[in-house]
Order: C-alpha cells, then sequence, then structure tokens
C-alpha cells in the first residue's frame, strides 16, 4: 500500500529543516513539490534547495505541480475554501496514481508546521477518505513561523502565567484586547492591528521570516502601525507577495 509523509520544513530557513524531517525526506521515493506561479517562485526554491542539501538516497526523485488557485468571487469564505480543498485533493488523487507505486512512499513539503494553519493534512484525509486509493499516512512537524516570529523578536511567546490565542485578522477584533493579553494573528489580509485602538498595545510584526528577506518591526502598536503598513505594501510590492504574521501583548510578566 501507498505512504504519505506531510513534512513540515520550517519558516523559510532551510536550517529550520529537524533531523526527523531529514530522515523523512530520505525515506521517500518520491518528493511532491508545489509550485504557486511566478510571483511564489522563491517558496518552490526553498524546497528545491532543501531537497537538494539533505535528500541522500540516489534513488528518489521530484515531481512539481501546480497548485488550483482558490477562486473567491460570489461565494463565502468557507464555501470558497471547500471548494478548493476539493480541487488540490483532485490534484493529490492524480498525483498519487500516476506517480506513486504500490509500495513507495511519497512526501509532501509543507511550508511552516502541518498541524498549525496549515490544510495538508486535511487535504490528504480527504483524499483518504474517497477510498480510490488507499494508502497510510504520517505528519512529521516543523517549526512555525510563529516560532520564528518570536526568535527573531527575541521574545517569549506568553506572559507569565497567562494564555496566548493564536487567530486570523478576520478573528481579532472578538478577542484582543478584552478576551486575551497575547494574540498571535495569521492569515491576515486585511491588517486587522489597524483597528485596535488600545495605547497599551505593542506589536511584534514580521514577515519573509527566516529567509534573506527577513523584515520584523516592532514597538507600541499605536507609534509603529503606519511604518508596517508601509514597510508591508512595499515588500509586496517589491516581491510579488507577502507571507507575514504578529504578536499583539498588552500588559507585563507578573501583571496581576
Amino acid at each position: 500500500m501507498r505512504h504519505i509523509l506531510i513534512i513540515g520544513i520550517g519558516a523559510g530557513n532551510p536550517e529550520h529543516i529537524t533531523v526527523q524531517a531529514i530522515n523523512a525526506l530520505n525515506r521517500a521515493d518520491v518528493l511532491f513539490i508545489p509550485t504557486k506561479g511566478a510571483k511564489k517562485a522563491e517558496l518552490s526554491e526553498v524546497r528545491r534547495d532543501i531537497c537538494a542539501r539533505y535528500v541522500t538516497r540516489p534513488d528518489s526523485r521530484t515531481v512539481e505541480f501546480a497548485v488550483p488557485v482558490r477562486r473567491t468571487e460570489g461565494r463565502s469564505y468557507t464555501e470558497s475554501v471547500d471548494e478548493w480543498h476539493a480541487s488540490i485533493a483532485a490534484t493529490y488523487e492524480e498525483l498519487l496514481e500516476r506517480e506513486l507505486l504500490e509500495a513507495q512512499i511519497g512526501a509532501f513539503l509543507v511550508w511552516g508546521d502541518p498541524m498549525l494553519y496549515d490544510s495538508t493534512i486535511r487535504i490528504v484525509e480527504r483524499v483518504r477518505m474517497r477510498g480510490r486509493i488507499p494508502f497510510g499516512f504520517d505528519v512529521i512537524p516543523g517549526i512555525t513561523s510563529l516560532q520564528a516570529l518570536c526568535a527573531s523578536h527575541r521574545i517569549p511567546l506568553n506572559l507569565v502565567g497567562k494564555p496566548v490565542e493564536i487567530t486570523t485578522g478576520r478573528r481579532l477584533v472578538e478577542s484582543f484586547p478584552e478576551k486575551t493579553a497575547t494574540a498571535v494573528v495569521m492569515l491576515d489580509g486585511e491588517q486587522a492591528f489597524r483597528k485596535i485602538e488600545d495605547p497599551e498595545a505593542e506589536i511584534y510584526w514580521g514577515a519573509y521570516l527566516g529567509t534573506s528577506d527577513e523584515i520584523v518591526i516592532s514597538g507600541r502598536l499605536d507609534e509603529v502601525k503606519d511604518e508596517i503598513l508601509r514597510t508591508r505594501a512595499e515588500a509586496r510590492e517589491r516581491m510579488g507577495w507577502i507571507m507575514d504574521v504578529y504578536l499583539l501583548r498588552r500588559g507585563a510578566d507578573f501583571d496581576d
């Protein structure tokens, strides 16, 4: 029976990859590398670099495939994502049937960690539940953009004795700062921090974390938000894409 490895490869620095992930890469007969068009070619290049650095078995091969584009017009967020996942699942199913023989192992290289705001696991499970191509799968964790963000800013994730919420830009105003003192925001295309009006709030922002293009900005939110917005817009224009994450915090260790 075929087997799939879903491997977290870190937030952008090829040195983020773990020993467990390197061993998993070398178990695979076929390494699947997604491409997302010319604007995001660097994301594929990091995966190629990782394979070139760490894959030592001579008989493995890489297969690149185009990721379907998510359509949003006339659809709700959940409808567009569900439709998109179905399209990707069909692509995965075709790859497994065409490129992976019975008893072979295939690997999908996933940015960051497959368990945190990534859908590879649920898409692979969707393919498996269809029952057309029997296979098993394992998941190998990776360093997340959240970890890379805190490391670059040299800060702990949490305040002493206080919880952390990981959320999206669409949900930020529901929780920060009334319900949580620390919020990590991922998948924020609208820069929801602009709506936070709190003179005590601090922000730790980062883009292209772990890469040579890394940018980090921190400070009081009301003092640096315009700088972040300007820097983000300039970087997106220059690169053609952006991948960023930020942490919002209010208060300090040992505050009541």
